[in-house]
Parts: structure tokens; sequence; C-alpha cells
């Protein structure tokens, strides 16, 4: 009785609208539907004509600097002052290319009737540094390295330059550094640029080209433009019979808080050839990063197919011990790679930093049998303090390294389950 009466109701029920407001709002609602599916058909066909533009669209290098040049970043017209300033710069450039190749002729015409070191000081002496009306310095290419080894050639389509002096006190046993500005480096926008300086000497030793650092300085991250100023200073001491087996090494680097940095160039310069109380301001070209060897790591690797694992030994390693009396350790970390997929890295336990340093600890890392011949190894020294933790060097064993690391993986490929130990340089 109560459904049939909830049901008669409902049916008595009716809407206070005459039949035209009915009519009028089904009109209304049908139009707009209408006019849903018009806007949306019209967005389709805009989406598949910019398509088939993109993919018959092509340019040329030269076209797309041009466009580039003319219109700026995403789009957007370039004011004519910076157009103008940019096609300046260009042909600035052009100049600089062609006065620095009018130079080389010269220095490699006067080579051949004299022999003369590979670096030439220009400029005039000067006084303290940052006194007196700045002189013009005229560019110069170095090709100073303590390396036989490395490539001297400079960068791949690169004009970029280093603007540095130097300056030793021989009263003070201290030798003075500044960088002044990177000229040259390709933009990149929302990037930053910072120099690494690391003085290096070598060590006497059976291990050829085995050097130390005796001091690194990081300068500050300075924006990159056309133009980057740093204007810092670094001091370091350094005795009179250090100066002819020291190397000053800066490196050029866009610098990465929240990843790795990315090395744009170096210029290396001997000490040897610098003059006491004599500041030289010098303007160098970038030349390609080389490795340097700062010590030895002794590695076992044994191969472990029925557990489907590689057994990394870390047995001993020779470094140069630091020069400050305070108390400081190292540790190592391992770092596994198979197939470009980097696995959980493992540290040893922290040692003294000696000149020989004994670690005896054995790492265990799972190593599938098809992926044997796509995986490497990573070794990485540390070293920590009251100051924060400073990176050491690097030795990397694998199937696509160096030629002693290619064969130590290889004999650990055909000794199974037999540990192969072997000696690998430490690089930075």
């Amino acid at each position: 009785m109560q459904n049939s009466s909830i049901t008669l109701r409902l049916h008595s029920l009716r809407l206070p609208f005459s039949s035209t407001w009915k009519y009028g709002i089904l009109a209304l609602a049908i139009l707009l539907l209408l006019g849903a599916l018009t806007i949306l058909a019209y967005q389709m066909c805009q989406l598949q004509k910019h398509s088939r533009t993109g993919k018959k669209k092509k340019y040329s290098s030269g076209d797309g600097v041009k466009m580039r040049a003319e219109n700026g970043l995403r789009g957007k017209k370039m004011p004519p002052f910076l157009l103008d300033s940019s096609q300046q710069s260009d042909t600035d450039m052009e100049a600089r290319t062609s006065a620095l190749g009018k130079a080389e002729s010269h220095t490699n015409s006067g080579a051949e009737r004299s022999e003369k070191p590979a670096v030439q000081f220009l400029g005039k002496p000067m006084a303290e540094l940052g006194a007196g009306p700045a002189v013009p310095y005229p560019c110069l290419s170095c090709s100073i390295t303590e390396d036989p080894s490395s490539d001297l050639s400079p960068l791949p389509s690169s004009q970029s330059s280093l603007k540095f002096s130097l300056r030793y006190r021989r009263e003070q046993c201290e030798l003075l550094v500044s960088c002044l500005e990177v000229r040259g480096l390709p933009s990149r926008r929302h990037a930053e640029v910072a120099v690494w300086l690391r003085l290096l000497r070598r060590v006497p030793s059976h291990t050829p080209g085995l050097q130390c650092v005796v001091q690194e300085w990081q300068s500050r991250a300075v924006k990159n433009c056309s133009g980057m100023a740093f204007g810092e200073h670094f001091v370091c001491s350094l005795q009179d019979a250090e100066m002819e087996t020291s190397t000053l090494k800066m490196e050029v680097q866009h610098f990465d808080k929240y990843s790795r940095n990315a090395a744009l160039g170096e210029v290396r310069v001997a000490l040897s050839q610098l003059k006491a109380s004599q500041s030289l301001v010098l303007c160098a070209e970038l030349q390609e990063t080389t490795k340097d060897i700062v010590g030895e790591v002794l590695l076992s690797l044994r191969c472990l197919p029925i557990s489907q694992k590689m057994e990394v030994g870390l047995l001993k390693a020779k470094t140069t011990p630091p020069r400050s009396a305070a108390e400081k350790s190292v540790y190592a970390r391992i770092d596994v790679s198979c197939r470009r997929h980097r696995q959980k890295h493992q540290k040893s336990r922290p040692q003294a930093h000696t000149s020989l340093i004994i670690f005896n600890e054995t790492f265990l890392f799972p190593m599938p049998r098809a992926a044997a011949w796509d995986c490497s190894v990573l070794i990485s020294l540390y070293e920590v303090g009251p100051e924060p933790r400073h990176l050491i060097g690097q030795a990397s064993v694998g199937r696509s390294m160096a030629r002693d690391a290619a064969g130590h993986w290889d004999l650990m490929a055909k000794s199974i389950q037999q540990p192969v130990a072997q000696w690998h340089p430490l690089l930075i």
C-alpha cells in the first residue's frame, strides 16, 4: 500500500513550466552541444595541420642560426641594439681569430730559427695586482703540459679562452693566482661556469707521469654570458725548489649543483718558466681536458658464474700523504654498472691517509651472465677530515676501458672462480 501511494504521488508531480519553456530549454541545450562539437572538430583540424607542417619543414644549419639570431629565445623578437651587438661580437671574434692565426704563424717561424719555450709570457712587469691602469695584453695560445701523452690540439670549433695572472713572491715564498675572465664560451641558458684550479707537482716514482695535488681551489660560479669576470685571488705557499717541478692546471667547467659538472676545457702552465717578483697577465686558449695520475690502487676481481655474482677486492692504494698536520682518513666507494644500469654502491671502512693504505676488503655485486661483458667497476677514493670530503682519484676497470683495464677484465673472465689482482692508476 505504501509503495503504491508513493508511485501515485510521483505521477501527480508536474513541473511549474509551460510547454514553451520546456522546448526552449531543450533547444538551448542542443545548441550548446553543437557548439562544443564544432570547437572540438576545429582543434583537431589545427592539430593535424601543425603535425603535417612540422614533418615537412626542414631548415639548414645556416638558416637555423640566422633565425635564432633574429628571433632570440622562444620566438621573441630581439631588440635591434642587441642584434647589432651580437653581430658586432661575431665580427670581433673573427678579427681575434685572424690575429691569433697571424701570431701563431709568427711564433712558428721564430721557433724554426731558435728554440724557445712552448709558452711565451707576454706582458710587462707590473706592481701589485690591481694597482695601476689596466694594460691590454694580447691573447696567447697556451700548450704547456707536463703529461707528454696529452692532446695539445684545441677543442673542436672552439675559440674559448681564459684570462689569468700569475705572480711569485720569493721573499714570502708564495704563489698568487688570479682568475680574471673567461671568453668565447657557448652560451647556455640558466647555466653557470666555475674554474677549478689545481697545483700539481711531479713525484719521483717508477710510475711514469705520477703527480701529487699540492693545493686545489674553486672559484665562485658565474652566470654564463659573453664575458664572465671572476676577479678572485688564490695564494699558496711554494718553495723555490718546488717551482721547477710544479704545474698549474686551470679547468673551466659548467657548474651544476644537482648533477655532475661538464668540463669545457683546461689551461696548463709550467711554473718553471715563471720569473720571481714579476706579475704576468696571460690569455690562453682552452685545450681539451686530460687526466693526471695521482696514485695507484691494487684491485682483485673474481667471477662467480654459479651464484651470478662478482667479487671486487680492494687490497691496497698508494697516494701522496697530505701536507697538513691534521689527521685525515681515506675511504673508497665502489660502483658497478651493468648494461648502463648502476647498482647500489658500497663503501669501505675509513683508513688513515698514509703513503700506503691497506684495505683488504671484498665486496659482492650481482652480475647476470648475459651482461658480464657490459659491466664496469669504478673505484673512487675520498679524503675526509675537518674539512668536507674531496676526491683523491678514480680507477675504472671494464671491457670497454683502456688497455690495462680491459686486460684485467679479460683475465677475470678466463679465470673462473679465481681472483685476479692488478695495479691500476688513480686519475683525477
